[in-house]
């Protein structure tokens, strides 16, 4: 049992694709075990994506997350952090598979909808970071 991090950027939210990829996520057998829509904080979003600090877009990344509403969800189930990095296809949305979530409703590397966890070690970080009071079992 593995439990992964998936976050619907501005974009997600703002085009009202919240239910669509949740419905997608719980089709597939996954729970949702944690779930809440905010605003971002700049130190968050910084921390988040800290092992990016020294890339071109890193500046570019912080400012888009921070710009709307976004959704944090802790999704649980067997092998969910492969399972969900599969259902949210390659982060540049024209290299994305037709099924995916990027595939089907994205367009560009800019606004590719959602962040999902890499690895069960990062995904452990930052449910940590997005879920300081934890999450339900």
């Amino acid at each position: 049992m593995e439990t992964t991090l998936v976050l619907i950027k501005p974009g997600g939210v703002q085009r009202n694709l919240i239910g669509e990829i949740t419905r997608r996520i719980e089709l597939r057998g996954l729970k949702i075990t944690g779930l809440k829509l905010i605003r971002a904080d700049r130190k968050t979003v910084e921390e988040h994506y800290a092992e990016h600090r020294e890339r071109p877009f890193f500046g570019d990344v912080c400012d888009y997350l921070t710009s709307g509403p976004i959704v944090a969800l802790a999704i649980s189930g067997p092998n969910a952090v492969r399972a969900i990095r599969m259902m949210m296809g390659a982060t540049n949305p024209v290299e994305a598979e037709p099924g995916t979530v990027r595939g089907d409703m994205a367009l560009s590397i800019d606004d590719n909808l959602v962040h999902s966890s890499s690895d069960p070690e990062a995904a452990a970080i930052e449910i940590g970071l997005w879920f300081p009071e934890g999450t339900v079992n």
